[in-house]
């Protein structure tokens, strides 16, 4: 399974920008990339659980 790293209530507010300073395009950019793969993180737990579910369901049920 994936290390979580989710960091609960970090959002697009969380990069440096409104804060009284505005970043450089490097820190941006690292900043942003970083962010991208917290979420890319996050989207393949999802998958990872909704794959476990659908595992353990019992054959005879049905939606």
């Amino acid at each position: 399974m994936h290390k979580h790293r989710h960091r609960h209530g970090r959002r697009c507010h969380g990069h440096g920008l409104g804060r009284g300073r505005v970043p450089n395009a490097e820190q941006l950019l690292q900043k942003l990339e970083e962010h991208q793969r917290d979420l890319e993180q996050e989207v393949a737990d999802v998958a990872d659980l909704i794959r476990r579910l659908k595992e353990q369901r019992p054959e005879t049920a049905t939606v």
